[in-house]
């Protein structure tokens, strides 16, 4: 049942008054954070989820990293060349990177890991299929070597949101498919994950990893040096809000992923809560996953029609993000705020009404088929938001399934393209990261065109020849004139429809230090004051 914000506000004050939660305390109690959603999948390659992005960060590295200002810096590399035709690029490990099993990471590894991602990633398929080469030199460097231009290597290398290129063991990697969960989590990152404590979609653990060697530079944003000044950390699932609130309030968790938003201006007045204030590819959008293999979304007019179901200030307003929260006349799929932020096509979206869906549905000779719709319902950002969805599509005259169920429920079908009276779907609200959503090879409408690896699956064959060229070009200007063509493409065609951009800011308590203000969960170096 869905929890309106009166609700939660009178819950929040009542849980305030009762006894505490049942969370040790002590100089070493661990570092908690609660994420929005629980985690069922543990491999951040195989899943599109992003608790299991936060949870691939505390375990697993990266070669490189993303910083607070936008820029790409070495991580696990020592640094790399770039050949005058910038079709070579060579690149060296640094030293003293070690499994949590003990073993070194070596070239090995990590050519196998970047093939397993290349398989399923949007950048990451597009820069193996650019690739004449991938060869280790020795166990500590590798060289690629490029049979076509490639602007994005570095954006792909350091692509900071789903799907991360982490880096695991080669035996690990090369006997995984990687639309199939690994079995084994062993990553070289700042944490090791303690599975035998693992409880799927309510808590995971992790230990500091003692033989972690970090970058001896400044943290800076995913960059820098990864420090885990932290013994334990668990990540926590807490679907009540309120209860979120009254443990964050008594000092029993440390973080939240997400204020609750009906909260949020009782939280701004209390002095031992800090907001985050990160912006721009920070903010969220939300959209609809549409499945273009089930009919009737194969048709173009009923995913339009899907697209003026979705009123961006009925949609922000029911979820609490009125005001200076929300963007409702962001109209770019590539974020406002962002590099690639533009109006292309968007007269297709600019005054969106029920009226318009109805016609839209006559015109597409929609003859009443179902459409299931899967309705998250533990999730504070996408239940109000799926609400509003299932009444305008109702509303609009669309026969809908609507199934409500945990995220982590939804996730596992998600991924699948079973037909609907075998667990299929059709419809999911769903919610990205301007990290996902701002570069148009990793936006979930248009990175994935014709590539069929995913459940969504929309192919738009016009984009293909504008996709190659965004690919290939370095410079700036041209790739945001192409970036505009692509948005209009993604527009007309409804691949992904965008539903509003907004900020839903973490949380934390004021008594830790070197928090790390990003727009995700990054749990190294922070520590308690005093």
């Amino acid at each position: 049942m869905r929890i309106t914000r009166r609700q939660g506000l009178a819950a929040a004050a009542a849980l305030i008054a009762a006894p505490r939660i049942g969370f040790g305390q002590g100089a070493e109690r661990p570092l908690r954070f609660v994420v929005n959603v629980g985690l069922q999948n543990l491999d951040p390659i195989a899943s599109p989820s992003f608790v299991t992005r936060n949870f691939g960060y505390m375990v697993f590295d990266t070669l490189v990293s993303l910083d607070g200002k936008g820029q790409y810096r070495p991580q696990m590399l020592e640094g790399w060349e770039i050949s005058a035709d910038r079709l070579t690029w060579t690149f060296k490990l640094r030293a003293g990177l070690r499994f949590h099993d003990g073993a070194k990471v070596t070239s090995e590894d990590v050519i196998a890991s970047l093939k397993r991602w290349g398989n399923r990633d949007s950048i990451g398929r597009r820069l193996m299929a650019a690739t004449g080469e991938l060869v280790a030199n020795g166990e500590d460097g590798f060289t690629l070597k490029l049979k076509r231009p490639f602007g994005g290597v570095l954006d792909a290398l350091g692509k900071p949101s789903v799907h991360v290129p982490m880096i695991m063991p080669a035996r690990i990697a090369n006997a995984t498919p990687p639309t199939q969960q690994v079995s084994e989590i062993v990553g070289s990152g700042p944490y090791v994950f303690q599975r035998s404590e693992w409880v799927p979609g309510d808590r995971a653990t992790f230990r500091k990893f003692d033989q972690y060697v970090p970058r001896n530079e400044p943290v800076d944003g995913l960059a820098g040096g990864k420090v885990a000044k932290i013994a334990r950390v668990e990540m926590l699932t807490m679907p009540d809000i309120a209860l979120r609130y009254a443990a964050l309030t008594r000092g029993e968790v440390d973080y939240l992923e997400y204020a609750p938003v009906d909260l949020i201006p009782r939280m701004r007045r209390d002095r031992n809560l800090t907001f985050a204030q990160a912006t721009g590819r920070a903010n969220l959008m939300y959209a609809v996953s549409i499945n273009h293999f089930q009919a009737p979304m194969d048709n173009v007019f009923v995913r339009r029609a899907i697209q003026q179901c979705l009123d961006r200030g009925e949609v922000l307003a029911g979820a609490g993000f009125g005001g200076e929260l929300g963007k409702p006349d962001c109209t770019s799929m590539f974020m406002c705020g962002a590099p690639y932020e533009n109006t292309g096509g968007s007269a297709e979206i600019a005054q969106t009404s029920i009226a318009k869906a109805k016609a839209l549905l006559a015109e597409g000779g929609y003859k009443n088929e179902k459409i299931v719709l899967l309705h998250p319902l533990d999730s504070p950002l996408l239940n109000p938001f799926g609400s509003v969805l299932i009444d305008r599509m109702k509303q609009a005259g669309f026969n809908l399934d609507v199934q409500g169920l945990e995220w982590s429920a939804i996730a596992q079908r998600w991924v699948q393209k079973n037909p609907l009276d075998q667990g299929g779907w059709s419809v999911i609200p769903v919610v990205y990261t301007g990290f996902d959503m701002s570069d148009p090879l990793s936006n979930l409408g248009v990175g994935f065109n014709c590539t069929g690896n995913q459940p969504w699956g929309y192919c738009v064959d016009p984009m293909k020849p504008v996709i190659e060229q965004f690919e290939a070009e370095s410079d700036p200007a041209k790739r945001r004139a192409l970036a505009e063509q692509l948005q209009k493409f993604a527009l007309e065609n409804a691949t992904f429809p965008i539903a509003g951009q907004f900020q839903s800011p973490a949380v934390w308590r004021s008594e830790l230090a070197g928090v790390i203000d990003f727009g995700f969960p990054v749990m190294w170096n922070i520590e308690r004051k005093g």
